[in-house]
């Protein structure tokens, strides 16, 4: 970037001159200015940033990262990447926050697009916690991911609200931790046949029926603190 004569760049002087208006702007606080939403009515300025809300930074809200344009970046690249579907646009619309329009056709080309530059089936480790999965939708193309993982060895999915993963077979995974999840039964559990290390830590998890099914892997620990199978009668022994 040019250097100016005081020795700062023309990009950092802009920043400066702009942060200097903004401060001004906020050490005025002797009025909460209301604003004039078109969706939504009136709405309140926002007493901790002094903007109005919602912020410039919303209309990427419900937007996963292999939505946004111009970049080449690949599933297998990222650790903890945000998968989780957006409303629809008719819900959106219901809520006040977007204005209905035709929907825009999807081309094969852009699907096709869309799959290589997600690339789960390169991803070795994963971590998919905390998706927030509150519609059955969401829970669908999560387990579309899910399907994808034929190599992934450690995958983490804590917190996600999961009930029954049975028909997801993840050939490859070594460490797999679905603490703080739904689960009541081992037979609700995707099919692991490397396993080794597995957490179910803070589920429902009543009885241990079904845990000789890992007899036949390599599992070396099991946590399930937490569970209502630890009251159980003879449960350290079985």
């Amino acid at each position: 970037l040019p250097s100016s004569s005081s020795g700062l760049t023309t990009s950092s002087q802009k920043f400066c001159e702009s942060y200097s208006s903004c401060c001004s702007i906020l050490s005025d606080t002797r009025t909460v200015p209301l604003v004039l939403s078109q969706n939504r009515g009136i709405n309140r300025q926002n007493c901790d940033s002094g903007l109005p809300s919602p912020l410039p930074s919303d209309c990427f809200k419900y937007v996963s990262w292999c939505d946004i344009e111009e970049h080449d970046v690949q599933g297998n690249l990222l650790r903890c990447p945000r998968v989780r579907e957006g409303p629809s646009e008719e819900e959106l619309f219901f809520r006040g926050e977007h204005t209905l329009k035709k929907g825009k056709q999807t081309t094969d080309t852009e699907k096709w697009r869309k799959r290589l530059q997600e690339n789960w089936e390169d991803c070795a480790e994963l971590n998919l916690s905390f998706q927030d999965l509150g519609d059955l939708c969401q829970v669908g193309n999560f387990k579309r991911i899910l399907q994808r993982l034929i190599r992934v060895e450690k995958l983490w999915l804590v917190d996600n609200s999961l009930t029954d993963l049975s028909a997801i077979r993840l050939p490859r995974c070594r460490e797999l931790n679905v603490n703080k999840n739904h689960f009541t039964s081992f037979k609700q559990l995707p099919r692991v046949p490397q396993i080794q290390h597995l957490s179910l830590a803070e589920n429902n998890i009543m009885t241990l029926s079904g845990i000789s099914d890992f007899r036949h892997t390599p599992l070396e620990s099991l946590v399930l603190k937490r569970n209502p199978c630890e009251f159980q009668e003879r449960y350290r022994q079985l």
